[in-house]
């Protein structure tokens, strides 16, 4: 993997996205280059996909550290191989080696170190920075958020057995949010902040053909105008992107042409992932919401 430059302007950002399979809008082109630019954080709410084209463009190794509740600095950051340190004290004491302090800086060594994303994307890397995703972080507590804060403000973590280690570039990071909770307001002050909300027709075909290109135009086409409109409807769960594209290449592993009440019924699991929202949408509803479709895309021919 050959690193490459960042990106020197806008529209840069925008031909490296667009190389990457992702198609932006210039507002988030805009607020990425700055990001870059600026060596801040980018805290994207709607949106993780753009951390990887980054990692993939830019020939950067991509860290991903999943939020979930209860997640603590020995999952985030680092943890001992306790089970190795015990083997090593006892082979230590087997072999009569009776100097403790010897043997304690012996087993809180490097070595004996699990270092885990936060620990990981401060190390130095031939090629650049990493690409740190910090995915879902609403999912965590309100005190991991605030070690967090501590960590992107110096991009130095302190382990007390060692010292500290501080990064030599800060890498490349990108915080993302489902808005389960709010982000406390330190936080967000450290970072740039975008909305990524659901494309609109024209933007969503661009990304499905790019995304899905052996779906047929027409199914892509009848897909994404069913979508917008369930989007409009009272569900628990609005289906994204990635329902679109799931659903895009699920109907053509089906020989999908066209996008047909029964099969659509059949397969609508692919894009609502709540019980209550499917039976929302019974047969007659789903005819009449294609009927709207297929009756929109003749006008518009």
């Amino acid at each position: 993997m050959t690193a490459s430059r960042l990106p020197a302007s806008i529209d840069e950002t925008l031909k490296l996205l667009e190389d990457g399979n992702y198609v932006a809008d210039r507002s988030l082109a805009t607020v990425l280059f700055l990001a870059l630019k600026m060596g801040r954080p980018l805290f994207l709410e709607g949106e993780t996909e753009i951390a990887k084209v980054l990692a993939e463009r830019l020939g950067r190794r991509l860290i991903r550290l999943q939020c979930y509740e209860g997640l603590d600095v020995s999952s985030a950051v680092y943890e001992w191989n306790y089970a190795a340190q015990m083997i090593e004290i006892r082979m230590a004491e087997a072999e009569g080696v009776s100097d403790r302090e010897r043997l304690g800086d012996d087993v809180f060594s490097q070595r004996f170190l699990i270092k885990r994303p936060l620990l990981e994307a401060l190390e130095p890397d031939t090629n650049g920075a990493p690409v740190l995703l910090i995915d879902e972080l609403d999912r965590t507590d309100e005190a991991f958020e605030a070690f967090l804060l501590e960590v992107l403000s110096d991009f130095q973590i302190t382990i007390p057995e060692i010292g500290t280690v501080k990064a030599p570039e800060p890498p490349i990071v990108i915080l993302t949010s489902n808005r389960t909770r709010e982000i406390h307001d330190a936080l967000k002050r450290r970072c740039l902040y975008h909305w990524v909300g659901y494309p609109d027709v024209e933007r969503e075909l661009a990304i499905l053909k790019a995304k899905v290109p052996q779906a047929p135009e027409t199914l892509t086409r009848a897909l994404v105008h069913f979508i917008q409109r369930i989007r409009k409807e009272d569900v628990f769960k609005a289906p994204g992107v990635a329902e679109s594209l799931d659903w895009a290449a699920a109907l053509s592993e089906l020989d999908a042409v066209a996008l047909d009440p029964a099969l659509a019924s059949d397969t609508l699991g692919v894009i609502l992932k709540y019980q209550d929202d499917i039976e929302r949408f019974n047969a007659s509803h789903i005819k009449a919401l294609i009927d709207e479709v297929d009756a929109e895309l003749k006008a518009a021919e």
